[in-house]
């Protein structure tokens, strides 16, 4: 069993938050990664709902806000709707992510945990008037 780091970053490289999981295979997806990723988040925020979700992707019927998103009221997420969403952001290129130093393009791309148990997200915002 391995354990994997995730950890969120600007375009820039800076920090913005990381956790780790523990008791994961040592060869996962990225479809699986995300899958995880998105759940342990989801989980988080479902443990104490809140009406703001700091997460990789927007759910829905939430708006942006600086670093998360702010839901109409406090509920409880689909972490499986989430998991959806998240599969298309990445295949939009809506973020993107870094096993050790080098992106991983492909929902089926094997990552070996043991040789780089740290994955970096990078979440790409379109621009104004572009």
């Amino acid at each position: 069993m391995a354990t994997v780091t995730f950890r969120d970053e600007t375009a820039t490289g800076k920090p913005l938050t990381e956790w780790e999981v523990t008791g994961v295979p040592e060869r996962m997806t990225v479809r699986e990664l995300i899958r995880l990723r998105v759940s342990e988040e989801v989980a988080r925020h479902n443990a104490r709902p809140s009406n703001r979700f700091n997460g990789l992707v927007r759910p829905d019927d939430a708006e942006r806000e600086l670093n998360g998103y702010r839901l109409r009221e406090p509920r409880r997420i689909d972490w499986e709707r989430q998991a959806e969403i998240a599969e298309r952001a990445f295949l939009a290129n809506g973020f993107f992510m870094l096993a050790g130093d080098r992106q991983v393009e492909d929902l089926d791309q094997v990552v070996d945990l043991t040789a780089d148990p740290g994955l970096v997200f990078i979440k790409l915002v379109a621009l104004v008037g572009g």
